[in-house]
């Protein structure tokens, strides 16, 4: 989860100011580069203790300062650096330059588990649970072999041609070259109304927590509330998060006026920073479900700004989780400009109202599920939703959960893992 550096946006007026402690960069060669991320872990970083001491000028980049410094294995991808031009193009218009695609590696398959809207992916043919089978001529297979598979589709460049062979979910065949472009990613991507057993249920697949997400959240809690939904199951499969505030708006049209100046979380810093520890509180959503029970479909893609908002409002109302066991992420970030990039460290750990947190082995699932890429997301036949269908009409698991204790991944699951704000989408 991001907690922004600006707070002009309305979206960000409760987020946290960036420290008063937080480094400028005093120049944007290498060295300055490299400074500039040691000074901010030294004062902001959550375990500023455990910092090795390394001197910036032994390093070539400010990207090599801090894989080098970070405490391992808490930290092995939380804390980042990125252009400040896609991070903007990411929180403040779900954007990012790519095919359009998201994708895993299930059973030593290269699987499309996504494709965006209008997309150069969509226009080529790609769909949910495509094989990939060549990448710019070269096997799959050889790449996931030699380990460049994740480097495979080149830089985020615009015009950049990526040539794919790949299987459709149907079987059929197909070859095509889409160039690169600036895709916008569909926040609320599906809204659907299921009768089970006499309720309405509401479904919402949510795909990042970002600033456009509030409007988009607004307008389909007021259509599931037309429609007269009384349970909900939000879909957040392959939510890596986003803004800490949109969760907080989440929770708010989840569990209404109800919940009005409740704990949402609470965040905490390190010692130096203890002034800077805040509480964050539900608004209560007028419109909204006013939902007495959640029920979730996660899996171990499911992180951050996702984790928050399950945990947040876990001491208030059952939520279930369906599918699979969340990433691990209870910590969150700043994200502090410089030169043309953005360094966010990690800096404060969240809890819940009962002082709940520190899940870095992630949330446990309810109710195991796969991740059916055989069917279409929104489908009462793909097995995470038919599995939480089943639920709320049953009240029971299946597989029951006293299998879940040993539960390991099938071979039909992804086990994708994010990474920065990138792989809060694991796109392409």
């Amino acid at each position: 989860m991001r907690i922004a550096r600006r707070a002009s946006a309305a979206l960000l007026l409760l987020l946290l100011a960036t420290p008063a402690a937080a480094q400028s960069a005093s120049s944007c060669t290498p060295l300055g580069q490299a400074t500039f991320v040691r000074d901010n872990l030294q004062e902001l970083y959550l375990w500023y203790r455990d910092l090795p001491d390394l001197d910036p000028a032994d390093v070539a980049s400010p990207e090599e300062y801090l894989d080098r410094a970070r405490l391992r294995p808490l930290d092995t991808t939380f804390s980042y650096i990125t252009s400040r031009a896609a991070d903007e193009a990411f929180y403040s218009e779900s954007q990012f330059i790519g095919l359009g695609i998201t994708t895993a590696l299930i059973a030593g398959e290269l699987r499309v588990l996504q494709v965006f809207e209008g997309s150069p992916a969509a226009e080529s043919g790609l769909d949910r649970g495509s094989r990939i089978e060549t990448i710019d001529g070269e096997r799959v297979s050889a790449l996931i072999a030699d380990g460049r598979i994740d480097s495979a589709f080149g830089p985020a460049e615009i015009d950049r041609a990526v040539a794919l062979t790949f299987v459709t979910r149907s079987g059929e065949s197909g070859a095509a070259a889409p160039r690169k472009r600036p895709v916008t990613i569909p926040t609320v991507s599906l809204t659907k109304v299921f009768a089970v057993n006499g309720r309405t249920v509401g479904y919402l697949f949510f795909r990042n927590f970002v600033r456009p997400s509030v409007a988009a959240l607004d307008a389909a809690f007021a259509a599931l509330e037309t429609a007269g939904a009384q349970e909900l199951v939000l879909d957040l499969r392959y939510n890596g998060g986003g803004l800490v505030e949109v969760a907080r708006h989440l929770g708010g049209l989840i569990g209404g006026t109800a919940l009005r100046d409740q704990v949402f979380a609470e965040s905490r810093h390190n010692d130096r920073n203890r002034r800077w520890n805040q509480t964050l509180r539900f608004g209560g959503a007028a419109s909204s479900l006013r939902l007495e029970r959640l029920v979730v479909i996660a899996t171990r893609a499911s992180a951050s700004a996702s984790e928050l908002l399950i945990n947040g409002l876990a001491p208030f109302l059952p939520v279930v989780i369906v599918g699979d066991r969340t990433y691990g992420k209870p910590v969150g970030q700043y994200g502090l400009p410089f030169c043309d990039k953005v360094f966010a460290p990690v800096a404060f750990s969240v809890v819940n109202a009962r002082g709940e947190g520190d899940y870095f082995d992630g949330l446990p699932v309810h109710c195991a599920a796969a991740d059916d890429i055989g069917q279409e997301l929104g489908s009462p036949e793909e097995a995470s939703l038919a599995t939480a269908l089943d639920f709320i009409a049953t009240g029971r698991c299946t597989p029951p959960a006293s299998r879940l204790g040993t539960r390991r991944a099938s071979p039909d699951e992804p086990t994708t893992r994010p990474f920065g704000w990138r792989a809060l989408l694991n796109a392409q």
